[in-house]
């Protein structure tokens, strides 16, 4: 079992604001700000969404050029994994959210497999895009909802639709549930699972108040975690996180008082996973 984890922070997310919390940033200035306290607190990935002039989520390449702008002035590229979503959220179809990871090739993008190869014939036009952002140095993240989504990320790898090498993998917790309120239990299909996914690194996101009690004990089962404003605005005791730094901090710190290493973003790049 791995001693290591990575701490991935997604600070805004696509759906929440201002009046959700009053410290959730939007704008591409504070997004930079509050990469740079994630990164200072521990955080090693940052899991970006962009807005629009109305601070809408936005796939749109000036939008999504905007927030990696700010943040690359604001933070070392050498400290941070940047991240850039692609979620549709209704709103965009497959051509446009690979069209945005073509235009700007971040370092990484995550992709929920079923908004981006939804049926068997989406397969090829999947499998010539993830070949190139592979050979692009892109680090693909493959979002997973349920151990059925899990199995099928798995025979996509099989079959050799999805590459081998330059991914990675999340699990999400509590998204379809009552009020997204995830639990323990909710872990459990996705870890009897993980023995059939090899070397491939698989992390965490749980929506709601018992975020951290997930995201430790996917810890100690040898995962990675996602903390952040996007999935939990609430620390353990149920009161409102001052911000996503404090959740990271937080986090990071019992994470090592499991014993474990928490990752930084150059000792990620040099996995062998994630090598061009």
């Amino acid at each position: 079992m791995r001693q290591d984890s990575l701490v991935i922070v997604a600070p805004n997310g696509a759906r929440r604001g201002k009046q959700d919390h009053p410290a959730l940033p939007v704008t591409p200035d504070e997004i930079a700000l509050e990469v740079e306290a994630c990164v200072e607190a521990g955080a090693a990935m940052v899991h970006l969404h962009a807005r629009d002039a109305e601070g809408g989520h936005s796939l749109e390449v000036a939008d999504n050029e905007a927030v990696l702008e700010a943040v690359c002035k604001r933070v070392p590229q050498k400290d941070v994994v940047i991240q850039l979503t692609t979620e549709a959220v209704g709103i965009y179809q497959p051509p446009q959210q690979m069209a945005l990871v073509r235009a700007l090739q971040p370092e990484a993008a995550s992709f929920a497999i079923k908004e981006l190869i939804p049926t068997e014939r989406d397969e090829e036009t999947a499998e010539g895009f993830f070949r190139w952002a592979a050979s692009a140095g892109v680090i693909s993240q493959f979002i997973v909802y349920s151990a059925d989504d899990l199995l099928r990320y798995v025979d996509l790898v099989e079959r050799g639709v999805l590459p081998k090498n330059k991914h990675h993998l999340l699990f999400v917790l509590g998204r379809y549930h009552n009020k997204q309120q995830s639990e323990l239990s909710d872990l459990e299909p996705f870890l009897a699972l993980t023995d059939r996914l090899g070397d491939v690194r698989w992390a965490v996101c749980a929506f709601g108040q018992q975020e951290q009690a997930c995201l430790l004990a996917a810890t100690q089962a040898g995962g990675d975690v996602r903390v952040g404003f996007e999935n939990n605005l609430l620390r353990p005791d149920g009161s409102l996180a001052n911000n996503n730094s404090e959740q990271v901090s937080e986090l990071a710190d019992k994470i090592a008082q499991q014993g474990r290493k928490v990752l930084t973003a150059q000792e990620l790049r040099a996995m062998p996973l994630f090598l061009s």
